[in-house]
């Protein structure tokens, strides 16, 4: 234990004391509610940049007014409003916040030690009973790291080990000490579900289903089917009542409300050949994938992923590390833009999460080489607009338009070159990061340092 000060105990005794009377004052939430709230800021306008808007566009010697954590207005020479912070972009570039729609970052948190890797619920294939959110440790300082690359929000999902994994939650990158302070408000709810390798992996070697392929299968058939018989017992139940409430299974509550369009489906899968019986399975089911991810042959099903609505976050170049992995190539997510679909990219890794920036021009890179013609105001959507369609919240964020809310990145240089980085990051309007003047958030990360120094 470290000595701390009569005044830092008086200070925080004081907030404790705040913290219980705005509780007892502030009406009841559902549990395991969103309790973020964007701070109250000023007005903020950044003159002068290339603005990359996120809705195609390239804006060239503008401004951008942020104002009450919204985007104001975009265009040149706006107006300052009074008592509002000026700051001169001149030579930099400006684009939407970047999302990670693929991240496990608070759930299998650093350091990486056994205590902290909280994804995979490896007790039975089907698991969609468990929230990845009662897992997240926000003092994690790979969530700081994080947004020093300009990530504003990542979808924090469960691993790929079971065949239906669990509920994933759509995260604020702000410093907070609990995940409901991070959560997303108003964002919906998601369920991990994984095909190919990882189940039969996992569960093939204790002598269990599924160990093939068309085990994995089976195991989701089933699972829906039984939620469905779920259903039908409540609604027998609804109509007679003559006989005692059938017992609530949270699991099956949670496929039901895939069934019922309540919770979008991000699905873990490779192979085009398995995406394809994936949506087979959401039509059977009567359910919706918002994506596929990793998705690495995503390329050759592509006018079927557009057809289906469904999104493909992918990498830049990672393939090859295991069999179903083998067939990618660095033109994929070029090849599934190009066609149409919604083409995002992820990281699924903890220092990818840092520079997607440049994995994003990596893609880039390789769909120009392949003779695709891919302008800057396109390539960004992959980072920001795309993958917030893809998690249910391009209503809110994603681009830069009037209303939504304000998370920037604002960019020393062009965002998809090697040296590029991330000078000023805005959530909600607010300076959350600040190159120049870096801050230490995380508890974790203080006290470590501070045990170092007493050493």
């Amino acid at each position: 234990m470290f000595d701390l000060h009569a005044a830092t105990v008086r200070l925080l005794l004081s907030l404790a004391s705040a913290f219980a009377l705005s509780a007892q004052a502030a009406p009841q939430s559902p549990p395991y509610s969103s309790t973020y709230v964007a701070p109250a800021t000023g007005p903020v306008l950044l003159r002068n940049a290339t603005i990359l808007t996120g809705t195609g566009t390239r804006l060239d010697n503008a401004d951008l007014l942020l104002v009450e954590g919204k985007v104001a207005a975009l265009g040149q020479r706006l107006q300052a409003p009074p008592q509002a912070t000026v700051i001169d972009a001149t030579g930099r570039w400006i684009t939407p916040g970047i999302i990670d729609p693929h991240s496990h970052l608070g759930g299998s948190a650093s350091p990486h030690v056994s205590v902290t890797n909280n994804i995979n619920e490896l007790t039975m294939p089907s698991t969609p009973q468990v929230w990845v959110e009662h897992a997240v440790w926000p003092q994690d300082p790979a969530f700081m790291a994080a947004r020093a690359g300009g990530v504003t929000s990542l979808l924090i999902l469960p691993g790929s080990g079971n065949l239906i994994g669990g509920r994933g939650v759509l995260l604020k990158n702000v410093p907070a000490t609990t995940y409901q302070e991070m959560k997303f408000p108003g964002a919906p709810q998601v369920l991990k579900m994984a095909c190919g390798e990882n189940p039969m992996r996992v569960y093939g070697s204790q002598r269990k289903s599924p160990a093939t392929q068309m085990g994995n299968v089976a195991g989701y058939r089933e699972a829906f089917q039984k939620a469905v018989n779920y259903r039908e017992k409540f609604r027998n139940w609804e109509r007679k009542k003559d006989s005692p409430l059938p017992d609530r299974d949270i699991g099956n509550d949670t496929l039901i409300d895939v069934m019922d369009g309540k919770i979008l489906v991000e699905f873990h899968c490779y192979r085009a050949d398995q995406m394809a019986t994936a949506l087979d399975l959401a039509r059977e089911f009567n359910f919706k994938i918002a994506a596929f991810h990793h998705a690495v042959e995503a390329y050759k099903i592509a006018p079927l992923l557009k057809a289906s609505g469904t999104c493909a976050a992918m990498w830049a170049d990672w393939y090859g590390f295991k069999l179903e992995s083998f067939d990618g190539i660095r033109e994929n997510i070029a090849i599934v833009d190009a066609v149409g679909a919604c083409a995002t990219m992820h990281s699924d890794d903890e220092t990818g999460i840092q520079h997607l920036n440049q994995e994003v021009a990596k893609a880039m890179a390789a769909g120009l080489r392949a003779g695709l013609q891919i302008t800057p105001e396109r390539a960004v959507t992959w980072m920001t607009a795309n993958p917030a369609r893809a998690v249910g919240v391009f209503d809110k964020v994603g681009s830069l338009e009037p209303g939504k809310q304000a998370d920037v990145v604002v960019w020393n240089r062009y965002p998809f070159s090697t040296y590029a980085k991330a000078d000023l990051v805005f959530i909600d309007g607010a300076l959350r990061h600040d190159r120049n003047r870096p801050v230490q958030d995380s508890d974790f990360v203080i006290g470590t340092n501070q045990r170092q120094e007493q050493k």
